[in-house]
């Protein structure tokens, strides 16, 4: 619009003759060299209104992808720290056995890292989104402001100069009529003055008319040519001097928005390279973790956690069932255990004394206290183990062939039992654990009352120099307001001493039950070694074999454990002693725990043992502990 205007403008200056349209062109031409939008596109208005509000879209678009990406770096730390929170212990984990196997730590440690990782996601994410998506969104509010300003001045500008062009060309089609009304009347006044007939009033009236619209015509032209002058003055103003400062305007500002687009080009990828030295470190400390991890510690860790300090069995003794058979048939089968003709191992027996010897059979528990002999008669003529307890067969005994017979009947009836799951009997000696966990033990919890000795110790010495400073300074405090502290420390430290006193000597006595069970393994290994040592061509033991110096202990086999199979299985049989009724609901949710509803009898089983739980079986099945407050007891 602009242009047109400017194009019109542009030829009535050169046909009128006037000079002020031409000085500033020069003027145009050495400006030329400094690029400037107001010197070269001057009449370039519509592509100039068009480019600034592209470069404005474009920032709003780069406002918009950055602000997507920021949504996908807090998708993916959000998605990082829930993976981490799922593999994460949610409680502390160094009572856990697990935690002390370095492969674990070690993978506790990537599992931190990634979470320092996402967390640098975020980081990333808060950067883009303030520094790029924030303050660029304001800049691009003021620079549409600031455009819409220049153009209201372009459009004033214009429309000044259209107004001045239309005086201009009323003042000239005034002039040009009043020209032909002038030249009109001239000619008729000469044909007056030539007309014979014409009076010489009439003739001096069409010489006035024409004087008169001579003058006007004067007039015009001196207004015509006053228009264009101003017209010529206005249009130089503006295409030299409005114009140009208002394009210029529009490049200054739209730089401006190009080198705002480019330090938002710059931190996108600057805000990721600054967090790149953490994410090394996440990496690096990953990958240290991965180093760290050590088969052989590994391997000591769990020799450690569950060496049970117990020797192997011995050998299965030999049993003699030939004496009553011919010797021929004896000779035929000698060295076979008992079983089938052909020398197989009787199935019967296998399953007999499964679980009993074998490692994988079933989860092993800790054997009972030897039973008290109650067998009057002689055991057969077979010689004990060497080393370690004695086997649990006794084929030829009739209390372990009723036993076994009870365990048979009884067992299917047990089996519905074995869902439940049942706290052991903690002690507080740790005679429930195995010799050398029970070691470790007694020695960690010597370890923590010293522990505790010495901060008490540290304490009443902090107590007595205390008062020593209120004797000699009354003002500061009065030394018998620590007294009850002193008293109760002093008392604390002979409360250790004692536990002190009591956990050696525990650990003292499972010292030497490690030391005196332990049996000397070289003639089992030896005789491992050479198998032809131990029994001679008749089936009988050698004079000089362990089995035969040790054949007069073969009452001891009484005290070890015989039964195994059949006191695991009979002891969760216990009858209940009493009986109680729930006066509270509760869920149960914790392991260990049975729900029970308001009014629910109970059948109790196990009373308080005074840490507030009370184990209970309901009627419809299962057993759990149930807290003891919650119940209404009556013993048996």
């Amino acid at each position: 619009m602009i242009g047109g205007s400017a194009a019109l403008g542009c030829c009535e200056p050169g046909a009128g003759g006037s000079g002020p349209g031409r000085a500033p062109t020069a003027a145009g031409g050495a400006g030329a060299a400094s690029m400037d939008w107001g010197t070269e596109l001057w009449d370039q208005f519509d592509n100039v209104e068009r480019h600034t509000q592209w470069g404005l879209d474009l920032m709003e678009k780069y406002v918009k992808f950055v602000k997507e990406r920021t949504e996908i770096e807090q998708a993916y730390a959000k998605q990082l720290r829930n993976l981490v929170k799922k593999y994460l212990p949610k409680q502390n984990t160094r009572e856990d056995p697990e935690s002390k196997f370095c492969q674990y730590q070690a993978f506790l440690q990537v599992v931190k890292e990634l979470n320092d990782f996402a967390g640098q996601r975020e980081v990333v994410a808060e950067n883009l989104m303030t520094q790029i998506c924030v303050k660029l969104s304001k800049h691009a509010q003021e620079l549409k402001q600031e455009r819409k300003l220049h153009f209201h001045k372009g459009r004033r500008a214009q429309q000044h100069l259209e107004n001045s062009f239309k005086q201009l060309e009323n003042s000239k089609r005034k002039f040009k009529q009043d020209c032909r009304e002038a030249e009109k009347a001239m000619l008729v006044a000469e044909k007056l003055d030539q007309d014979l007939n014409a009076t010489k009033a009439d003739v001096e009236k069409a010489k006035q008319q024409a004087n008169l619209l001579s003058h006007l015509a004067e007039e015009s032209k001196n207004e015509y040519a006053s228009f264009l002058q101003k017209f010529n003055q206005d249009q130089s103003q503006f295409y030299f001097l409005e114009m140009p400062q208002i394009f210029n305007n529009l490049q200054e500002m739209d730089e401006r928005r190009t080198v705002r687009l480019k330090e938002g080009y710059g931190i996108f990828s600057e805000t990721e390279r600054q967090v790149m030295p953490i994410i090394g470190k996440c990496l690096d400390g990953m990958k240290a973790a991965a180093d760290s991890v050590n088969k052989k510690n590994d391997s000591q860790v769990l020799i450690e956690l569950h060496k049970s300090g117990f020797e192997r069995p011995g050998d299965v003794d030999f049993e003699d069932f030939s004496q009553p058979i011919n010797r021929t048939s004896s000779y035929r089968s000698l060295g076979t255990p008992r079983g089938t003709l052909d020398g197989r191992l009787d199935p019967r027996l296998l399953g007999k004394n499964k679980g009993k010897r074998w490692l994988f059979s079933k989860k092993n528990k800790l054997p009972p206290p030897p039973l008290s002999p109650v067998i009057s008669a002689p055991l057969p003529s077979s010689s004990s183990a060497t080393n370690g307890p004695p086997s649990p067969k006794f084929t030829r005994d009739p209390l372990s062939y009723c036993l076994n017979e009870i365990n048979k009947t009884v067992k299917p009836h047990i089996a519905s039992f074995r869902h439940l799951k049942r706290r052991p009997v903690i002690t507080e000696d740790f005679s429930h654990l195995p010799p050398e966990q029970r070691r470790k033990k007694l020695q960690q919890k010597i370890e923590e009352r010293n522990r505790e000795l010495q901060k008490e110790i540290n304490q009443r010495d902090a107590l007595n120099k205390m008062k020593d400073v209120y004797q000699k300074t009354p003002h500061m405090g009065v030394p018998a307001s620590l007294e009850p502290k002193i008293s109760e420390t002093l008392s604390n430290i002979e409360k250790l001493h004692l536990e002190i006193q009591k956990y050696k000597s525990w650990l003292a006595e499972a010292k030497s039950r490690m030391l005196s069970n332990r049996p000397d393994n070289t003639l089992r290994y030896s005789r491992h070694l050479d198998p032809t040592t131990t029994l001679n061509n008749n089936g009988s033991h050698e004079k000089g074999s362990p089995d035969a110096t040790h054949s007069n202990d073969s009452q001891d086999a009484l005290n070890q454990p015989i039964y195994t199979e059949f006191d695991e299985d009979f002891e969760d049989l216990a009858s209940p002693i009493g009986t109680c009724v729930a006066m509270y609901q509760f869920e149960g949710s914790s392991e260990g725990t049975i729900s029970m509803t308001e009014g629910e009898e109970l059948s109790l089983m196990e009373e308080d043992k005074g840490d507030g739980w009370t184990w209970v079986r309901r009627s419809k099945g299962g057993e759990g502990y149930v807290p003891t407050s919650y119940l209404r007891v009556t013993l048996n």
